[in-house]
């Protein structure tokens, strides 16, 4: 169940149910008895038995769940009140239907309606909507909102785009929300995420059959996604059966992001990492690992030689490894080689438009190569990762992914996308609401990271543990999205405190339930 409906994909998904036999009338009463049944549980949570219910219904089909729920609610004991935006003689087809069925009169919803209220539901818009509130509607979100009572949001908090997560006006910031089928985009992506407040996904008889139809090509970030790919240690298999995970270092004072991306690849799994660099950077992390092998290889002649032998299967290019031409440079040799491929930060940075060329005059088109008039700039670097069989994967957090990319519009989840498609590459834009894209269109979004994550050096080990399950062949999509959900796992069981050396530390403890999931 972790697929995700665009808001036209969730209307196709009703009207196949329908088609299929399934009432609409059914649909709207099995999802109004589900809030309602969310409202009973939130009384009990605020320990509220005899809790005043204000049900707000907007003059659509959200409208009509309200309305059910109302009666469902009603039915138990508790003190209703329904409160309708706009004119009762408006509502149509099924909406129409169950306020008929609601015995109790219908007020003009209004701020004086949450007075002495102890909960509210949100059954005012959908996630259809596509355009600001304003007028009476803006103005009872806004009163909703200053009171501070609880509310229980139908489908998605209104005001809110449930494809993109986003609005340009207000917005209900819900305590709980009632989803049915399926989650959409917006339920994930912030602010969406925040002002949806805990998701409940109800099942109300749209059968899952429906979904061979849609396809959709979106999802929740969760195990499921990738766990049939992950790859474990094999009875009487050795350590290049595990692959060999290079990371290319930047100079000397900058060495450390390079071996936490190191250390991350070792532990997820890699059979061999070994950090690579210039000889003054190399003898600095030589005093400084253990399990990780050193090498003095440095520029794209020695990187081409060093990357002949095929066993080293994957390179990370990137951490710690200073913007400019030579960066640049290392990459395009890189990218020739048979390797697997991720790019993190000055590995981006270093083709973005409109920097400096490598004798600081401005170029307006990247850096430029030595002895020659040829410019790195964005397109370069997509042609080269066009042109090869092997995956890359790219890592960029907002900043690098403007620079790179421009001001792509749309959501992240748009904007994720678009840059897949246009690089080749599979992109991890990072972030609280990480998306992962692949080019033909696949996409997920990451949910598990807590707010702690946020810390210098993250990124690094994360860049680290796609490397580890790229040298293990793990197909490179199901890669970046197991690497981004156990980022987000490995912080969240270490709670407040995490810096970034103690994620790889935290990765036994999470393998080891995934296995055990695996095997049982």
């Amino acid at each position: 169940m972790n697929e995700l409906l665009s808001t036209s994909e969730m209307a196709e998904a009703d009207r196949l149910a329908a088609d299929g036999g399934v009432p609409s009338l059914d649909l709207m009463e099995n999802a109004g008895r589900a809030v309602a049944e969310a409202a009973l549980k939130l009384a009990a949570d605020l320990a509220r038995p005899s809790a005043r219910i204000a049900v707000l219904c907007g003059p659509g089909n959200n409208g009509g769940d309200g309305f059910v729920a109302a009666r469902h609610l009603r039915d138990r004991g508790f003190d209703v009140r329904v409160f309708l935006l706009g004119e009762r003689a408006a509502l149509k087809g099924d909406a129409a239907e169950m306020a008929r069925r609601w015995p109790l009169p219908i007020r003009p919803a209004s701020p004086d309606a949450l007075q002495s209220m102890n909960i509210v539901i949100d059954a005012l818009f959908g996630a259809g909507l596509s355009r600001p509130l304003d007028g009476d509607a803006a103005e009872l979100v806004q009163a909703v909102n200053d009171s501070r009572i609880p509310v229980i949001a139908v489908d998605v908090p209104s005001g809110l785009n449930g494809s993109t997560g986003q609005s340009d006006g207000p917005v209900i910031q819900a305590r709980r929300t009632v989803t049915f089928f399926r989650k959409k985009p917006g339920h994930l992506l912030m602010p969406g995420r925040d002002l949806c407040g805990e998701v409940i996904v109800a099942q109300i008889g749209i059968p899952d059959k429906v979904l061979e139809t849609l396809k959709p090509a979106v999802h929740e970030n969760l195990t499921p996604l990738w766990l049939s790919s992950f790859r474990w240690p094999k009875d009487g298999g050795h350590k290049y059966d595990r692959g060999h995970a290079v990371v290319v270092s930047g100079p000397a004072l900058q060495t450390g992001a390079a071996r936490l991306g190191a250390r991350g690849a070792l532990r997820v799994g890699a059979g061999v990492a070994t950090l690579v660099g210039n000889a003054t950077a190399t003898a600095i992390i030589a005093t400084q690992v253990t399990s990780i092998m050193v090498r003095s290889v440095a520029g794209p002649a020695a990187l081409t030689a060093f990357l002949a032998d095929t066993r080293r299967n994957a390179v990370l290019i990137g951490p710690g490894a200073s913007v400019g031409a030579e960066t640049a440079a290392d990459v395009l040799a890189i990218l020739k080689s048979s390797a697997s491929v991720v790019l993190d930060a000055d590995a981006l940075t270093s083709f973005a438009d409109g920097d400096k060329d490598h004798d600081g005059a401005e170029s307006g088109m990247g850096f430029l190569v030595r002895n020659s008039n040829k410019p790195l700039n964005a397109d370069s670097l997509f042609a080269a990762i066009k042109s090869r069989s092997a995956p890359v994967v790219m890592t960029p957090h907002d900043g690098e992914f403007m620079r790179l990319f421009g001001d792509v519009k749309g959501s992240k989840l748009d904007r994720a996308r678009h840059a897949a498609e246009r690089s080749g590459a599979i992109v991890i834009l990072k972030g609280t609401d990480t998306v992962i894209a692949e080019p033909e269109g696949r996409a997920a979004i990451n949910a598990n990271a807590p707010a702690w994550l946020a810390t210098a050096g993250s990124g690094d080990v994360l860049a680290g543990f796609v490397l580890g399950l790229l040298a293990q062949r793990m197909p490179a999509f199901e890669a970046a999205c197991a690497a981004v959900w156990l980022h987000g796992e490995c912080s969240r069981r270490f709670g407040i405190g995490l810096i970034a050396e103690d994620l790889p530390e935290m990765l036994p403890p999470v393998l080891a339930d995934l296995y055990s999931r695996k095997r049982h």
